[in-house]
């Protein structure tokens, strides 16, 4: 009787197993479809001279890892900000400290707008969490700025000078002197409003896009 539930057993396939297989290869598939989604967009980024020098550049990047994060969990967010700067490392102009910064800020978004989502999976709760992350994203900027990317950016062409930095900055507001002036007036609400921006276009497009992203279709 043994041996016979034995071969019985053996013959047929656990459900758990098999969902948990399928989960993790949608997980995947979509993961990597929304980071090659997320290279693509840092190339369509652009510059608002009148508000912010040339050099910082506007773009969406973020915005297939704010949906991989609601869709799939906060895990999924951020695989989706590392993989896109690791793809972009293989053309990076930056020594990589850009893409460093990048994954961090978009790290800094993702993570308390999927853990608050988790919370409770409501709209309302969706946005609450995007503006927290978008918040939490403007602010992570002053010290990934200060201490990280413009320090390597002095080094690496002005010569260790923080003086040309500054005076584009002055270009546009005279009265600032100081870097860390320039950082929180400019840099960070331009990093608030970049991703704010990605919480409007998610909240947009997110419900059409959830039964392909959950499997449904």
């Amino acid at each position: 009787m043994t041996d016979t539930t034995n071969k019985v057993t053996a013959g047929m396939s656990n459900p758990w197993t098999e969902a948990n297989s399928v989960g993790k290869v949608r997980f995947m598939t979509v993961t990597a479809m929304l980071s090659a989604l997320a290279f693509v967009l840092m190339f369509f980024d652009f510059s608002i001279p009148m508000l912010i020098p040339g050099f910082v550049k506007m773009d969406l990047s973020e915005l297939p890892a704010l949906i991989g994060t609601f869709a799939l969990g906060p895990v999924c967010g951020v695989c989706v900000c590392l993989i896109k700067n690791l793809l972009h490392l293989t053309i990076s102009s930056t020594g990589g400290i850009g893409e460093l910064c990048n994954f961090l800020l978009g790290a800094a978004f993702v993570l308390p707008a999927g853990l608050i989502y988790q919370h409770k999976k409501t709209k309302k709760t969706a946005i609450i969490g995007g503006m927290v992350g978008a918040v939490v994203m403007g602010l992570v900027s002053f010290p990934a700025n200060m201490f990280i990317t413009y320090p390597v950016y002095e080094k690496l062409f002005f010569n260790g000078a923080v003086e040309p930095i500054v005076g584009m900055y002055q270009a546009i507001l005279p009265s600032v002197t100081e870097l860390w002036q320039c950082l929180w007036i400019f840099n960070a609400p331009f990093t608030l409003v970049k991703g704010l921006l990605s919480v409007i276009i998610t909240m947009l497009i997110y419900k059409p896009l959830s039964p392909i992203l959950h499997g449904r279709h």
